[in-house]
């Protein structure tokens, strides 16, 4: 007797994040959620070293005068203008899956302009809080 011939198995690669990135064009939905996740992720590891400079500025006047002078040095304020992206970013995204919870916006078309307004206002309110933090107004 005669054996069937084995039928090939299609081959199946993992997709790494070098091949998301580069490779893929993803659509604004996508985006926002994937800068979502990294200003969530974010957010949760300087958690700690933010509430310790709270309680450090908070703890006399001197202390204070001193974070101070700190915030006045250029890179500590693109970091604060970094974690005001990821915080501004978080919580525009965050009011957008609550429309989506509650049914509306779920169609192709409505969640892709509600990305785009996502990513827009959070920029823009970034921008704002930079001019703020670098003494524009």
């Amino acid at each position: 007797m005669r054996e069937a011939p084995k039928k090939q198995r299609p081959v199946i690669r993992n997709v790494s994040i070098t091949d998301i990135t580069t490779n893929y064009k993803q659509p604004p939905s996508a985006l926002v959620s994937i800068l979502h996740r990294i200003s969530g992720f974010g957010m949760f590891l300087l958690l700690p070293f933010i509430l310790y400079l709270l309680q450090e500025s908070l703890r006399s006047e001197i202390s204070f005068a001193h974070f101070k002078g700190v915030v006045d040095n250029v890179f500590v304020k693109i970091i604060l203008l970094g974690l005001s992206w990821a915080y501004l970013h978080h919580f525009t995204a965050g009011i957008r899956h609550l429309f989506m919870d509650n049914h509306m916006a779920l169609d192709k078309a409505a969640s892709q302009k509600t990305a785009r307004w996502v990513l827009v206002i959070s920029l823009a309110l970034t921008v704002l809080v930079g001019l703020k933090l670098f003494g524009v107004f």
